[in-house]
C-alpha cells in the first residue's frame, strides 16, 4: 500500500486493457456506473500527449478531451502525477515480451530496440522515462523480462543493473537525436519544396527530397558494444 489508500484499477491505452495498476489515493467509485473508466481517462491522456505533448496534459485538458468536468476525473485518478504513472505504464504495455531465446545479448538488445520504437511513437514518454522509475505492473514486467534474460550471466547484479541502465540512457539519447533530426529534416524539406516550386531554382526542383534513415542499425551496434563491454561472458 502507498499512502492512505491504494486500489488496483484497470487501465486501457489504444483500446487495449492493461490489467491492474496501483494508483495511490484512488478509490472505487460507488453509486451510478461511471461515465468514463480509468482506462478511458488514461487513453485520452495518451492521445492528448501524442498530439500536443506531455506539457498540455492536465486534468482539465483530459476532462475536456472526454467531454466531462475536471472534478469528475478525481474520483478515479487522485493527482496528475498518478495520471502520468498510468500513462507510463500504458506505454510499457506496448512491449512484446515473448519467450526468451537463451541468448542473453539478443534478448536484451531486442528489448532496447523496442524501447526505441515505443519512444519514437510517443516522444512525450522520453521525459517520463528520464524523470521517474517505471514501477507500474507493465514496467515491472519489462524489468523482470530483462533480469530473466540475464539470470544465467556470470556478472554480479550490480554490473547487470549498470549495463541495463547504460543501455537505456543510450537509447534515450538516440531517440532524442532522431526526434530532433526528423523535425529539422521536415522543416528543411518544407523550405526546399517551397523553393522548388517558385520557378527560380530548377536544380533544387530536380532534387529527390527524402527523409534519411532512422539510425536503427547504429543504435543496435552501439548497445551491443555496451553490453558486451560491460558484461563479458567470462
Amino acid at each position: 500500500m502507498v499512502g492512505n489508500c491504494t486500489v488496483p484499477l484497470p487501465v486501457r491505452c489504444s483500446g487495449k486493457i492493461l490489467g491492474e495498476v496501483l494508483v495511490p489515493g484512488a478509490t472505487r467509485p460507488r453509486g451510478r456506473p461511471p461515465r468514463h473508466t480509468t482506462a478511458e481517462i488514461t487513453a485520452a491522456a495518451c492521445r492528448l500527449a501524442d498530439r500536443e505533448g506531455i506539457e498540455v496534459v492536465t486534468m482539465r485538458r483530459v476532462a475536456a478531451e472526454l467531454g466531462v468536468g475536471a472534478a469528475s476525473l478525481y474520483t478515479y485518478v487522485a493527482t496528475r502525477d498518478d495520471l502520468l504513472d498510468l500513462m507510463q505504464d500504458a506505454v510499457a504495455d506496448e512491449y512484446e515480451l515473448g519467450a526468451l531465446t537463451g541468448d542473453w545479448l539478443a534478448d536484451v538488445v531486442a528489448v532496447a530496440m523496442q524501447t526505441r520504437e515505443i519512444l519514437l511513437r510517443h516522444p512525450w514518454a522520453v521525459a517520463l522515462v528520464e524523470a521517474r522509475p517505471s514501477t507500474g505492473l507493465r514496467g515491472l514486467d519489462v524489468f523482470e523480462h530483462v533480469l530473466a534474460a540475464l539470470a544465467d550471466h556470470p556478472a554480479d547484479d550490480d554490473s547487470k543493473l549498470v549495463a541495463y541502465g547504460a543501455v537505456n540512457a543510450v537509447v534515450i539519447a538516440f531517440v532524442r537525436s532522431e526526434i530532433s533530426a526528423h523535425r529539422m529534416a521536415a522543416r528543411t524539406i518544407a523550405q526546399l519544396t517551397e523553393a522548388a516550386n517558385d520557378g527560380r531554382h530548377p536544380h533544387i526542383a530536380a532534387l529527390r527530397l527524402e527523409h534519411q534513415g532512422s539510425g536503427e542499425e547504429n543504435l543496435r551496434r552501439t548497445i551491443t558494444g555496451i553490453l558486451t563491454g560491460l558484461l563479458p561472458d567470462s
